[in-house]
């Protein structure tokens, strides 16, 4: 589990926990990640948890000990809340460079390699099938720096399915739309580094009316994971200024193709009515 936020441990290991560990696992993401720097005793009581559970817990996610899991949090912690100034410190004034872009890309593809092993396959599919199926609507929104790629999943998904829509950026319009967001819906969110506090919001809304949650970020974790029933982490370091959401859009990609794959009898119904048209 290298390379692995908290938040991303847990939820590749939330299906073998027992009943008691998860109650700590699900405290945990609802505050996160303030109650895990809390002392053992306080985590235990705000999760209806006992102490010797969240110490399983813990081990279960693979930490030798209680200070060895919230020295990762801190470290997490520190890392996620990084602005571009922050991350650049060290590259200012750099000359030339002839080997920049062949050093980048193989950042990007290591990203990308890295991804894959992020994404646990039963994440995966589990969020294409639940798109194959077409039942009810799927809502899609981003951030700052995502929300073209919830614009390009849309365009794409569109064509393959009904029910698709893009929550609109402005708060007061997606206040409108979250009013017909109904149970059972699908909503996948895009939220990278340094985080969109919007997108929490609208996370909460939409977990409120019941809406089965998708969340699409990086390897720090969004904060909407706590909402979050589906998660799929990408890679986007690049050891410089700007974070690379290269491996994000990627997924798309992959998730857009398999879905396609996935719901062909009715998707190649759906496009040739389209191409037709």
């Amino acid at each position: 589990m290298e390379g692995k936020s908290v938040a991303g441990r847990i939820h590749e290991a939330i299906h073998r926990l027992t009943a008691a560990e998860k109650r700590a696992a699900r405290g945990l993401l609802g505050s996160y990640p303030t109650l895990g720097l809390a002392p053992v005793a306080e985590f235990a009581q705000q999760s209806g948890a006992s102490s010797a559970t969240v110490l399983r817990f813990v081990s279960q996610l693979g930490y030798k000990s209680y200070p060895d899991f919230q020295r990762a949090l801190r470290d997490e912690l520190e890392e996620r809340s990084k602005s571009p100034l922050q991350r650049s410190q060290h590259h200012a004034g750099g000359g030339a460079d002839e080997n920049f872009l062949d050093r980048f890309v193989t950042q990007a593809i290591a990203n990308l390699r890295g991804s894959a092993g992020l994404i646990p396959t039963s994440e995966f599919e589990a969020v294409c099938e639940r798109l194959a199926e077409a039942k009810g609507n799927c809502h899609l929104v981003g951030g700052r720096f995502t929300d073209f790629l919830a614009g390009y999943m849309e365009a794409h998904l569109r064509l393959v399915r009904q029910g698709v829509r893009r929550l609109d950026g402005r708060p007061a319009t997606r206040a409108d739309q979250l009013i017909d967001v109904k149970p059972g819906d699908l909503a996948i969110i895009f939220d990278v580094r340094r985080y969109d506090d919007s997108l929490v919001e609208v996370a909460a809304e939409l977990a409120a009316r019941r809406a089965q949650i998708v969340l699409i970020t990086d390897e720090w974790m969004s904060p909407v994971s706590r909402f979050a029933k589906l998660v799929l982490p990408c890679r986007t370091e690049t050891d410089r200024t700007w974070d690379a959401n290269g491996s994000l859009f990627t997924l798309v990609e992959a998730v857009i193709a398999r879905t396609t794959e996935l719901s062909w009898a009715t998707a190649s119904k759906r496009m040739g009515s389209i191409e037709r048209g």
